[in-house]
């Protein structure tokens, strides 16, 4: 699983012309799932995220030492299978390295309802293959990429 995590002030998600997920301070993860993907790739990042310590410590020396619960923070997830990108060849990319809704939609559900365990509270989440338009306001900017795979 890949994501991209970002701090912000704010976040939502509109499908149709409606708002179905929106939060204030806190993380807007979208994450991207591959075929190769399984409940260790879930279970990892679903308490390597929430524990991340990139939120200000307020000791006015830039320190990111809180994490999401420290601030009392809320969580968004997006689905976003063009995280599996690949540009190698020509100018349109390709995107076969993304998994297919059947094994991705299970991994996306068990990653948001383990990520609610974690922080022992709702997580709001987009639609899965839906088409969506987040509007987020990045806090830092902070942009964080982090692969189950690699593990850094």
């Amino acid at each position: 699983m890949r994501c991209l995590i970002q701090r912000v002030s704010e976040a939502s998600v509109t499908i149709d012309d409606k708002v179905v997920a929106e939060i204030g301070s806190g993380l807007l993860v979208f994450v991207g799932i591959e075929l190769a993907d399984g409940d260790a790739d879930v279970q990892w990042l679903s308490k390597k995220i929430p524990n991340l310590r990139i939120f200000q410590d307020g000791s006015g020396n830039g320190k990111m030492n809180k994490h999401l619960r420290d601030i009392q923070g809320e969580l968004l997830v997006v689905s976003q299978f063009t995280l599996f990108a690949s540009t190698k060849k020509g100018l349109r990319p390709a995107f076969l390295g993304a998994a297919p809704p059947d094994h991705a939609v299970p991994l996306y559900e068990q990653f948001l309802e383990r990520l609610s365990a974690e922080l022992g509270g709702p997580v709001q989440a987009g639609e899965f293959g839906a088409d969506m338009q987040v509007r987020l306001l990045n806090d830092g900017p902070v942009t964080i990429p982090i692969d189950s795979k690699r593990r850094e």
